[in-house]
C-alpha cells in the first residue's frame, strides 16, 4: 500500500530516485522549501518516498514476474 502523496506525483516504478525526488521538490510551494526549521521533515518526507518508491519497484517486478494464468 502506498500514501497519497507518493501517488499524486504521479510517477511510473521505472522512474529513478532522482526523478522521484525532484518531482516531490517540485510539488512543494517555494516559501516551503525556504523554512529551514522544516528541513528535518523534508527528509523525512523524501526517505518515506523513497521507500515507497522502491515497495512500488518490488510490486511491479514481482507481477512481471508472474506467469499469466
Amino acid at each position: 500500500m502506498t500514501d497519497a502523496s507518493y501517488r499524486r506525483l504521479g510517477l511510473p516504478a521505472t522512474a529513478s530516485n532522482c526523478a522521484v525526488l525532484r518531482a516531490a521538490i517540485q510539488a512543494f510551494h517555494p516559501n516551503t522549501l525556504a523554512v529551514r526549521g522544516f528541513r528535518e521533515a523534508r527528509k523525512r518526507y523524501y526517505r518515506d518516498l523513497l521507500n515507497q518508491h522502491a515497495a512500488a519497484q518490488s510490486e511491479a517486478k514481482a507481477k512481471a514476474g508472474k506467469p499469466n494464468s
